[in-house]
């Protein structure tokens, strides 16, 4: 299992970024690199408990479906999406929000297992971890930049 984790300050009161991380309209802007689109479930707006979203997108020159459902939901200051569908062979992603003096701690923590025994984990080691890292990265910049913008 791979562990990846990405902590971003936001200068936004936590319930602001609690729901633009879980807005499927955001992530859609955030992703604009690989065509992410929603085609079914929760389809836009704010992705709440118990609810679940198939993704759309071209991962790898591959369009690729992933369906997303929320387990766990603590309004503002946690949630859990989890892969129930896809091309991993597991995949968990948690999300803390942690405000602080007019400070946000946003902490992306994303566990998630390669199907493919040693060949997986190879993908893994060499291309995929960064991949995913920079995707984390794209998608807090805009909620950054989204959250931290005057009259919001």
């Amino acid at each position: 299992m791979t562990l990846l984790t990405l902590q971003t300050h936001i200068r936004a009161p936590k319930e602001i970024i609690f729901d633009l991380s879980r807005n499927i309209d955001i992530h859609i802007l955030s992703a604009t690199q690989t065509g992410e689109q929603a085609i079914s479930g929760t389809t836009s707006g704010l992705i709440g408990l118990g609810e679940t979203v198939i993704w759309s997108g071209r991962h790898f020159g591959i369009i690729r479906y992933h369906t997303s459902h929320i387990p766990i939901l603590d309004y503002p200051d946690y949630f859990v999406d989890v892969m129930t569908k896809g091309h991993f062979k597991s995949f968990r992603h948690e999300h803390r929000f942690h405000y602080d003096n007019g400070i946000t701690l946003m902490t992306d923590t994303l566990y998630y297992e390669m199907p493919f025994g040693v060949f997986g984990a190879l993908f893994d080691r060499l291309v995929l971890r960064k991949y995913l890292y920079g995707f984390l990265q794209k998608r807090n910049t805009v909620l950054k930049e989204l959250a931290e913008k005057p009259n919001q």
